[in-house]
């Protein structure tokens, strides 16, 4: 297979590493002179230090018109960016593949989370509702589930689930990067895939805040169990089936986000019971924490639901400077009793 890989951040990284021993794979960087230095030195020292890209990885950027003429011969588009940059990828790609002949190749996606609303009244989108307005005729899907970068471009052992309705798309991207070490199971359920995706980061502050202020392990069992319990109600009233949370891209990622010093949202959680503002956090960072961004997202669809998202809820109050970190603790623990 010829991959083409779109962002050159720690994720995308990581993937292109893993599937360039066995396909072509050309990785695009946005800019041009990160892209030469990818390509000169064989290694992303800003987003994945440590990890020696495979003299087989092609590395080019610049201009999306650059990437144009490969497009014709590419099997599967991953897109690498954060959830803020794929309504404009999607929009790109749905003109560049049916000029190159190439309309009906499967355009994916690794960003978790709901995009950002554009005014105060609309709902944020997931990705797969952000391809259904503005690429409708491209054949599409997610690849997720719980992976840190820096384990998979390692060559660690890794689960993750490829997302899509149409089942060449799913088995596209089996096909692109099962191997020795990282193990692809399809799953056409790709709205619980993605409200998985995108609940567990803010789950991840939560308890990142939980075990900074070191309040035990089992404020940490109760967060991550009553935080899978907020997925799965979101995840239902969007359409989703139950037992996707109970999988990889449900309940998996979220106890590795929430439990994996390598997470960034958990980070945050850690930085903001420091003491330090929601800017120096994310600041310290150096990367995107999708949950920073998605959480007012998270809550504002639940709302429009009917679905009740307490630690949702207190995760935005926290972010917004509303409540101070006991304070969003003493909030969640202050609830009437409720049946579980």
């Amino acid at each position: 297979m010829h991959l083409t890989v779109i962002g050159s951040g720690a994720w995308g990284t990581a993937l292109a590493i893993a599937a360039a021993g066995t396909h072509r794979v050309r990785l695009w960087a946005r800019d041009r002179a990160q892209a030469e230095r990818l390509q000169s030195e064989r290694v992303n020292a800003r987003y994945l230090p440590g990890a020696t890209l495979p003299q087989s990885l092609e590395c080019d950027g610049g201009d999306p018109a650059s990437l144009a003429p490969s497009l014709a011969a590419t099997d599967l588009v991953v897109i690498a960016t954060p959830m803020a940059g794929l309504r404009q990828w999607l929009q790109w790609l749905s003109g560049a593949l049916p000029a190159a002949g190439r309309g009906d190749i499967p355009v994916t996606w690794l960003c978790k989370g709901f995009e950002r609303a554009c005014e105060p009244s609309a709902d944020g989108l997931l990705g797969h509702e952000i391809a259904a307005r503005v690429a409708p005729d491209l054949r599409v899907g997610v690849l997720s589930g719980p992976s840190f970068a820096q384990e998979v471009a390692a060559g660690l052992p890794t689960a993750l689930v490829a997302a899509g309705a149409q089942a060449p798309v799913r088995d596209a991207l089996v096909a692109a990067f099962h191997g020795p070490t990282l193990r692809v199971y399809a799953n056409d359920d790709i709205v619980g895939v993605e409200v998985g995706g995108a609940v567990k980061n803010v789950m991840a502050i939560a308890t990142g805040l939980c075990d900074g202020l070191r309040l035990g392990h089992n404020a940490r069992a109760a967060l991550i169990t009553r935080g899978l319990a907020e997925m799965t109600r979101l995840g239902l009233a969007l359409g989703a089936r139950a037992e996707t949370f109970m999988g990889l891209s449900g309940l998996g990622d979220l106890v590795l986000t929430a439990t994996g010093d390598l997470s960034r949202n958990r980070q945050v959680g850690l930085l903001l019971a420091q003491g330090l503002t929601l800017t120096q956090a994310v600041d310290s960072l150096g990367h995107v924490a999708e949950g920073v961004y998605s959480a007012r997202t998270v809550a504002q669809r639940a709302r429009s639901l009917g679905v009740r998202m307490p630690i949702t809820d207190a995760v935005v109050a926290l972010l917004d400077g509303a409540l101070q970190p006991r304070d969003a603790v003493a909030r969640l623990m202050a609830r009437d009793p409720v049946a579980e």
